[in-house]
């Protein structure tokens, strides 16, 4: 006969997400009466560890325990979580702490794409992406002028000097040759590797020029650069798995700024709930472009801001559809780069201020040549540690 202890808890899964050399700590575990206290050795090595768990590990969704509540247990780290009747897995991940501004996605797989919505260009598969950095917010305007001056007083040139609503909303009418060079300046601004340049033998800091200009990635290096589609879809789905949004199916003005699309007295898509049609009320103050600042949202289950909605975000990679080529992240594997076709369009997601709730949903893909400049683009950095 199984136990209520055992009910609750059938297996201790310990994973460390960042550097293999680091120890793993011990995941001990004592039964109280409808409490669990789960306690764990205090990690010295310059990471943050968070308790995480799932409810099987055929397919597991490993998420943070949000039930959990610190406890006193001695020299030790120690938290409890309630019991439940079902089986639940925990495993104790290692996590870089936050730099400037960003949060560490943690490495793991999940379903890129979904046919809830007939979609045919993001057909589900499983990629596995390695855990990286991405900016809490979108760019915003303070931060992209900070790094632009710098830029341009070191030899970097832009097609587009940005604009925005206001200094602390994010930056937008930038191609995506700007954004690209912007980083560039932004990682020798901090004393970091760049990670694009303009010849294949990447010696060539990729510092000025635009449409057609050849950019090759160097993917070791520790400096900012865009998010690949593969990046970007797992950090705006926030650990969750299968739903239309970053917080689930269903989408409202208070969850993210968009145009909520309406025909004959009622939304167009039924997953729309807004109690009215047209522009988010909250942000529509003329002129456009009806921008929002950052952190006006909730933010997802990894504590990003803005990945639905607000502004389209370019991504690195080129564009394809099916039959998908070869690099392409719908092929599945491990840290797809996009596919090697000819140089066409770039990747952007999450929809903008004048999207509807179909075209902010976490699988939709937009794309367009990289020369194109709007008052709907902008992007945010990601790096690796």
């Amino acid at each position: 006969m199984k136990t209520k202890l055992q009910c609750f808890f059938i297996g201790l899964a310990l994973l460390a997400v960042v550097h293999p050399v680091l120890a793993q700590p011990a995941l001990g575990i004592v039964p109280t009466n409808n409490q669990i206290i789960l306690f764990w050795p205090i990690i010295v090595n310059g990471t943050n560890d968070v308790l995480q768990s799932a409810t099987n590990l055929v397919s597991p969704n490993w998420l943070s325990a949000t039930d959990a509540v610190p406890v006193d247990y001695g020299s030790q780290i120690a938290i409890s979580v309630t019991k439940v009747s079902s089986a639940r897995f925990f495993r104790l991940a290692l996590v870089p702490p936050a730099a400037d501004g960003m949060v560490f996605i943690p490495a793991g797989s999940f379903t890129m794409g979904d046919t809830l919505d007939g979609e045919s260009d993001a057909i589900p598969t499983n990629v596995y992406v390695s855990g990286f950095y991405m900016d809490v917010n979108l760019v915003s305007s303070n931060l992209w002028a900070g790094v632009y001056g710098y830029a341009t007083s070191h030899g970097y040139t832009f097609a587009h000097a940005g604009s925005a609503k206001a200094p602390d909303q994010p930056v937008q009418t930038v191609d995506w040759y700007d954004s690209v060079k912007w980083c560039n300046a932004r990682s020798q601004q901090a004393g970091l590797t760049p990670c694009y340049y303009t010849n294949a033998g990447l010696t060539q800091v990729y510092t000025s020029g635009d449409n057609g200009t050849s950019v090759y990635a160097d993917w070791t290096a520790n400096g900012y650069r865009l998010p690949t589609e593969a990046e970007w879809e797992k950090a705006a789905r926030g650990g969750l798995s299968g739903k239309r949004f970053p917080w689930g199916n269903t989408i409202s003005e208070s969850q993210a700024n968009y145009y909520s699309e309406w025909s004959g007295g009622a939304p167009i898509y039924p997953y729309d709930v807004n109690a009215y049609s047209g522009y988010n009320i909250n942000f529509n103050v003329p002129p456009q472009p009806y921008t929002s600042p950052g952190g006006a949202f909730a933010p997802n289950g990894y504590g990003l801001d803005d990945m639905a909605g607000n502004l389209r975000q370019w991504c690195w990679d080129l564009y394809a559809a099916p039959p998908y080529p070869a690099g392409s992240p719908y092929l599945g594997g491990t840290d797809p780069h996009g596919p090697g076709v000819p140089e066409s369009f770039r990747i952007l997601r999450a929809g903008y201020w004048f999207s509807n709730a179909y075209d902010v949903r976490c699988a939709f893909r937009d794309y367009v040549s990289p020369n194109f400049a709007g008052d709907s683009y902008g992007f945010r950095c990601v790096r690796g540690f």
